[in-house]
């Protein structure tokens, strides 16, 4: 991976799930690159507030379905790169579930891509994709990265730990959890360690992707200069909100009880606020790994700290809104 070059004039790149809260950012900073997107997405209207993100005609919104290997091929015609952003955190069965979104998905975008001759593939999984997991979100994201691996041994896969920015669906979903209960939850006695990558950095690095020479058939960790534990993300939630809320250890076993018995909320159309295979992917720490390529080898030399974009989009769940006084803010919990 010594060579450094990248190809001189970006060209046609399909994102698969450029409509999600990565991929907008993603299909943002391709376009500020000069790249022609294709935003390949099951419902394309759901799209459309990205179609500010580049210049008059420069994004194209298309609909695809990629657990249908037609659809697939259809959207990488033409096309020099593709992103597969494309995942889901519940398993919903059938063609929402794991195997389909993740496992299906990627089998259709490889071939499709080799019968189209797309010379650049970014894929993104997630960081502590195993086989060897008990989680099957885990399992299916390995199953994954390992049947693309074997059919375009040049791709780049990133794993990025938990991301974060405005939009998200991890600190978001605790600051409100703030505002309406009365405790947050330390599932496993908040020890899990994550490394939280935020969200400009990994679109950055998703394009560095797409045009660096050296990053083809590199496996990259995305995680962000800080290792947290989750007590001290809820300590952060508590501060940034000025709310005072008990932090309520819950032990594994206890949390896959109640996972279990909010799983069938799917049933009537709603997300399970948690599951079984989340706690069971809670069991283990989400760090990148020793010498592990990551951000740096992508380019992204200064990470973004948590501290510096949290408090801009946390604003809305403290009591007194945008200029609540922090300054009493609640103490770290013993």
């Amino acid at each position: 991976m010594a060579d450094t070059a990248s190809d001189p004039t970006p060209g046609v790149v399909t994102v698969f799930g450029g409509s999600g809260f990565i991929g907008a950012h993603a299909v943002r900073a391709l376009a500020r690159r000069g790249w022609r997107i294709r935003v390949a997405v099951r419902n394309p209207v759901l799209a459309i507030e990205v179609q500010t993100a580049g210049d008059p005609g420069q994004i194209q919104f298309v609909r695809c379905d990629v657990t249908d290997a037609q659809d697939v091929a259809r959207v990488l015609r033409g096309a020099d790169a593709l992103v597969n952003l494309v995942g889901v955190l519940h398993d919903g069965g059938g063609r929402r579930g794991f195997k389909a979104v993740h496992v299906e998905a990627a089998r259709n975008i490889a071939e499709a891509a080799a019968a189209a001759g797309v010379r650049r593939i970014v894929h993104v999984s997630a960081l502590g994709a195993d086989a060897r997991s008990p989680s099957a979100y885990a399992r299916s994201k390995a199953e994954a990265e390992d049947l693309l691996r074997a059919a375009r041994p040049d791709a780049a896969i990133l794993r990025p730990s938990v991301v974060f920015g405005k939009g998200d669906s991890f600190l978001t979903r605790f600051a409100d959890m703030a505002a309406r209960a009365p405790a947050l939850p330390l599932i496993g006695g908040g020890e899990t360690r994550f490394q939280p990558v935020y969200v400009g950095d990994v679109a950055e690095a998703i394009v560095q992707a797409a045009t660096r020479a050296d990053a083809a058939g590199g496996t990259f960790e995305l995680g962000g200069p800080e290792v947290l534990s989750l007590r001290d993300i809820l300590e952060m939630i508590r501060r940034e909100t000025g709310r005072d809320r008990l932090l309520l250890p819950i032990p594994f076993f206890a949390a896959r009880l109640l996972g279990g018995m909010l799983e069938p909320v799917r049933l009537f159309g709603l997300t399970p606020p948690l599951t079984r295979d989340q706690v069971l992917m809670l069991q283990v720490d989400n760090v990148v790994s020793e010498g592990a390529a990551g951000l740096t080898a992508l380019g992204v030399a200064h990470p973004t700290g948590i501290e510096a974009i949290a408090p801009a989009y946390l604003w809305p769940y403290r009591v007194g809104g945008q200029f609540a006084d922090l300054s009493a803010a609640p103490p770290a919990a013993a």
